[in-house]
């Protein structure tokens, strides 16, 4: 009989055999990648005895077209009184219009960490020559940053009289014809972000965390996050983590906790991957960071992504790309993305057999060289199939 999610008094999800879920179908190319993905859940749910009572909930055009609401109250409450949830790609307009739906579902609920593990699966073609070496679990902080939407448009009144008053009372000669954004990083934002990473680590048995700021430039945001980030190992980690300094590179037993440079880290992935295991970083950075990843391992259309709350249990799981609405109804776009997401949501609740099924599926799919067209221009030999069809070839081989 379904059932709600719930959280335990000791923190641990509660999920009975036939849990509701909500889901957000998505914009463009939604229609086709969500039936594609829930059709493989479902299948590997069903053969572990499990089911899904899946509630579908409206966001983007589809709800604007139903309701005059981009993102409906009802859909906010049912993610939170559900916990978990997953979501197709949504429309976001360039420089107007609505804010991202995204960011805003993100802030509402808190989910203040943007979880994005990268992995290579064997056969996805990619650009460089040893994509095995991409292994990285980014942390992304989801809350603050840029994203948080402060900002004031050039020539508007609030813009004037704040480039007034910065001239005022700090001397700033910022340019009149301006647009204005503030970008707050606050301790304990960075801290609970850092230590989910930590935790994470710990549980996994990661080997290092590398802080990534920007913080020679920006030094009391971006270089504050690092030092706050050190500040928590030593002070609730002592025992299982250690800093570079503190061990002059070598952490023994415990988890090496390390920093670098944002600029110098978009190269240092591409040439020495492997030295990066997890990473915890800004919302901005990360944003960077996690697609510059997935471009070695086949690309954003197969990089799962989940916006996650350890504190209250909720997540949200959610494709990583935009809409492609030039592709939208043609059953044609690769749903890795969106159903590895679902593989991340399978792993959170505890669905581990569930979870790691799919995943050796779609590596055999693969290995069959089944594929969607956007791996098939880049390889030889392969049988390009639909949307539809690779998912099927992944249930068949469940």
């Amino acid at each position: 009989m379904p059932g709600k999610i719930t959280k335990s008094a000791d923190g641990r999800l509660l999920v009975p055999d036939e849990p509701i879920i909500p889901y957000i179908e998505g914009d463009g190319t939604g229609v086709d990648i969500w039936p594609a993905a829930r059709s493989v859940l479902d299948a590997a749910a069903r053969k572990h005895g499990k089911r899904i009572a899946w509630k579908e909930v409206l966001a983007g055009e589809k709800a604007y077209r139903e309701t005059g609401s981009w993102l409906p109250e009802e859909t906010v409450a049912a993610f939170r009184d559900h916990l978990i949830g997953i979501k197709g790609p949504l429309t976001t307009p360039v420089g107007g219009g609505i804010r991202s739906l995204n960011v805003a579902l993100r802030q509402m609920l808190d989910l203040y960490v943007c979880l994005r593990p990268v992995r290579w699966f064997p056969g996805v073609p990619s650009p460089v020559r040893h994509p095995e070496r991409v292994d990285v679990v980014i942390f992304r902080e989801n809350t603050e940053d840029v994203y948080a939407g402060l900002e004031l448009e050039e020539g508007s009144a609030g813009a004037k009289r704040l480039i007034e008053w910065l001239a005022a009372n700090f001397g700033w000669d910022v340019a009149a014809d301006s647009g204005i954004g503030i970008k707050p990083i606050s301790r304990t934002a960075s801290q609970r972000l850092v230590r989910a990473a930590l935790q994470y680590a710990v549980a996994h048995h990661r080997r290092s965390v590398t802080l990534v700021h920007k913080g020679n430039i920006q030094k009391f945001t971006e270089g504050a996050f690092r030092a706050w980030g050190y500040e928590l190992v030593a002070a609730e980690f002592a025992d299982l983590a250690v800093s570079w300094e503190d061990c002059q590179g070598d952490p023994g037993a415990r988890i090496l906790v390390k920093d670098t440079i944002a600029d110098i880290t978009l190269q240092q992935v591409l040439t020495r991957p492997d030295e990066f295991d997890v990473i915890a970083t800004t919302n901005l950075n990360g944003d960077y960071l996690s697609d510059a990843l997935a471009a070695q391992v086949g690309g954003i259309g197969i990089a799962p992504g989940g916006n996650i709350n350890y504190v209250t249990g909720h997540g949200v799981f959610e494709a990583t790309h935009g809409t492609a609405p030039k592709y939208a109804g043609q059953d044609k776009v690769n749903p890795g993305s969106l159903l590895l997401s679902g593989v991340m949501m399978f792993e959170h609740i505890g669905w581990y057999e569930a979870a790691a099924d799919i995943v050796r599926a779609l590596e055999a799919t693969i290995a069959d060289k089944i594929v969607t067209y956007d791996f098939a221009r880049q390889m030889v030999g392969v049988h390009e199939v639909r949307t539809s069809e690779f998912a099927s070839a992944i249930v068949e081989r469940l």
